[in-house]
């Protein structure tokens, strides 16, 4: 059985996904609702698994973390041996904030997040030293323009 959201329950996680860190009072305030129905539809949506773990969002800048990079993966291997391999090196390595296999020329595409190009350059010979790679391109974001994890409800 799928589960259905309505109105309100858009409305719960627009406000969530806003700012999660809100009192249950208030976001009932602004859907127009009380605590506890509230409190029952996002217990719901949580079981049903709409809402995952709630997380703490960290200014990687103020941490330190300057470089983002968007590196482009092709790779001339596309056994299972291979595809395993290189998704565990991946997993292992919280510089990878995102990692999305593609349909096109590039077959992967990664988020890594790290203090400077230093840094990238050690990510980079370790995953290497890992894993064989037919080709990598590295791209420095200059400057985030627009960052969210926010559905468009």
């Amino acid at each position: 059985m799928t589960f259905q959201i309505d109105e309100i329950d858009r409305k719960i996680l627009i406000e969530l996904q806003n700012d999660a860190d809100r009192s249950l009072d208030d976001i009932a305030r602004r859907v127009g609702s009380s605590k506890t129905p509230v409190w029952n539809r996002i217990r719901k949506m949580r079981e049903a698994g709409i809402i995952g773990p709630a997380r703490v969002t960290a200014d990687a800048e103020a941490l330190g973390f300057e470089a983002c990079f968007f590196v482009l993966i092709r790779t001339s291997e596309h056994e299972k041996t291979w595809q395993d391999r290189f998704l565990s090196a991946l997993l292992i390595r919280p510089e990878v904030q995102e990692a999305h296999r593609l349909a096109g020329e590039i077959d992967y595409i990664l988020k890594v997040r790290v203090r400077n190009a230093r840094a990238y350059d050690i990510f980079y010979q370790s995953l290497i030293s890992e894993v064989k790679i037919y080709n990598v391109t590295a791209l420095l974001s200059m400057e985030q323009i627009k960052a969210t994890t926010a559905l468009p409800l």
